[in-house]
């Protein structure tokens, strides 16, 4: 009867760490994930204010800025979310919350970026939605 008792513990305690492993790997991936995307967003950002040449808009879109002001977007947003991957990966547990809420906010900065840059913006929404998946599917600090 003891044997069984210990074997339900060792087993549990399998589960657990299962899932530790499960969710360190998920937050990992959505941290490069994160910084990824973020670097990418920076240097396209980068690139819109350092030459409006680079990129060409479609005509009378309803979202039209000034690119210089779009590059400053992807620009601040790209240093932002690539410091919160950073911290992230350092096991940062409020990089988690802020996480998802930039990867919002970058899925919809990309989503107005699409005539400028369609395939980019397309790559970076998709990014970031796999950031949004990721950072919710690991398991909370109390489920470790």
């Amino acid at each position: 009867m003891t044997s069984h008792v210990s074997g339900a513990r060792s087993g549990a305690a399998v589960r657990s760490s299962e899932r530790t492993g499960i969710g360190s790997g998920w937050l990992v991936f959505a941290a490069v994930l994160m910084i990824f995307g973020g670097l990418m967003m920076l240097f396209a950002g980068i690139a819109a204010i350092a030459n409006d040449d680079v990129f060409v808009a479609t005509r009378n879109y309803v979202y039209e800025f000034d690119l210089t002001g779009w590059g400053w977007i992807h620009l601040i947003m790209g240093v932002v979310i690539t410091l919160a991957g950073a911290a992230l990966l350092q096991g940062a547990t409020w990089a988690r919350v802020v996480g998802v809420g930039l990867a919002g906010l970058a899925m919809l900065a990309n989503f107005l970026w699409i005539p400028y840059a369609p395939f980019w913006a397309i790559v970076l929404i998709a990014i970031n939605a796999f950031v949004i998946w990721a950072l919710c599917a690991a398991p909370s600090p109390s489920e470790r």
